[in-house]
């Protein structure tokens, strides 16, 4: 064997490695905070060695790869006009920096054969999750000290509600794309699993952001995967379905029915509720922007700019913080309108990349795309650290295999990254 030949031996090994430890990312995201840190340590240490850097560069120029860099970018630059500590700073510009891996991750997968293995690595890590959560919601002793809530075996009832309804409706589309095909027992199957996850939603653990990214996710399918008489049952089923919930599960009706009730005690009384304090930190923002609109207060202020909002306030208005709950006012209050238009303009390209694309990975990554713009309406989703890394890696993933099918991978860029085997 010649000096050539292992080198790229070696590059194809690194290659299959980083590929498994996506797959294994996939799989630690419903689960463990500190699993997904290790893998993604991993996943980048194996990368490296295996990396077409002008691969990279290419996906580096284009909006999808490109937009998430500048955001970056912008995020450090930043900091030099922030007032605050090094540390806030500092704090501030990490919450940016998981959008890195979404160019490298289309790079990877651009040119690789097994795209479809962390979506599908997830979808069975979160169906294993649904299976504890149904057990301990049915045995109550057996909930342990990680988490409070009933039914929800790890992190929250917050991250549990948004990671299944991925997997749910991830579950439907096979559903779907198996009822074509005709394999009937497997559609079966995957539906089930659908109604299971949701089950969960409803039942079990439910957030009020999840409820509202349901109907968002099934209008979605509806105009983007279904056409006649499927779109026509899908909008029946869904109303069936939303009349149905409403009057079988206490929980939703409960989380929905409280929501005008809090809004009502926050006006009145100042009382500290869930939708008082976002109404709060949104009105307070707004005025925060409109301090410094164009570049914002600097990388890492918002907690500071929060701080001085509050003085000479009593009250719920004392309240301070460092999550103004929606994702938009978390990046301009830091870098102005300049933010703010680049991280739609990163949304609106991503939503380009799999609105037109066929199959699961275009599916899952318009779902996953979606899920974080309506999510990050009434939270920082991007920010915070499980949904983000479920924005980074899912549109990386599902992203690089769309393109590989949508412009083709060169066979000479495969057989380079992977020693020409």
């Amino acid at each position: 064997m010649t000096a050539v030949s292992a080198i790229r031996f070696d590059r194809a090994a690194w290659a299959r490695a980083a590929d498994y430890l996506a797959v294994a990312v996939a799989i630690t995201l419903p689960w463990s905070s500190s699993g997904t840190s290790i893998t993604v340590g991993l996943w980048l240490v194996a990368l490296v060695p295996s990396l077409d850097w002008q691969a990279l560069r290419r996906e580096i120029m284009t909006p999808a790869g490109g937009l998430p860099v500048a955001l970056v970018v912008l995020g450090g630059l930043g900091m030099l006009w922030a007032d605050v500590t090094f540390v806030d700073r500092w704090r501030g510009v990490e919450s940016f920096l998981k959008l890195l891996v979404i160019p490298l991750l289309f790079a990877q997968f651009r040119t690789s054969e097994r795209g479809l293995w962390p979506l599908g690595a997830y979808l069975a890590s979160a169906t294993a999750l649904l299976a504890v959560s149904f057990f301990i919601a049915a045995v109550p002793s057996m909930v342990w000290s990680t988490t409070k809530s009933l039914g929800v075996p790890v992190k929250d009832y917050i991250a549990q509600s948004a990671e299944f309804t991925l997997a749910a409706f991830g579950a439907l589309y096979l559903a779907l794309q198996r009822a074509k095909e005709g394999r009937w027992p497997l559609a079966a199957a995957f539906a089930l699993l659908g109604v299971l996850f949701l089950s969960n939603i409803f039942y079990v653990a439910t957030s009020r952001t999840a409820l509202v990214t349901l109907p968002a996710l099934l209008a979605l399918i509806v105009v983007t995967r279904c056409t006649g008489k499927i779109r026509a049952a899908m909008v029946v089923a869904g109303i069936g379905a939303v009349i149905a919930v409403w009057f079988l599960s206490p929980l939703m009706r409960e989380r929905l029915s409280s929501l005008p009730t809090e809004i009502q005690q926050f006006r009145s009384a100042g009382t500290r509720t869930s939708a008082g304090d976002r109404i709060d930190f949104w009105s307070k923002g707004l005025a925060i922007v409109r301090d410094a609109p164009l570049i914002g207060h600097g990388t890492g202020s918002i907690r500071e700019m929060y701080q001085r909002a509050a003085i000479d306030k009593t009250g719920t208005t004392f309240e301070v913080t460092d999550n103004p709950h929606n994702q938009t006012f978390a990046v301009a209050i830091q870098l102005g309108l300049a933010g703010a238009i680049l991280l739609w303009a990163m949304w609106i390209a991503h939503f380009a990349v799999f609105v037109r694309a066929h199959g699961v990975a275009g599916f899952a990554g318009l779902a996953v795309v979606a899920q974080n713009i309506v999510g990050s309406l009434f939270n920082t989703h991007l920010f915070d650290f499980t949904h983000g890394w479920i924005y980074a890696f899912g549109v990386g993933i599902a992203g690089g295999a769309v393109l590989a099918q949508s412009r083709g991978s060169p066979i000479s860029a495969s057989k380079k990254r992977r020693g020409g085997r």
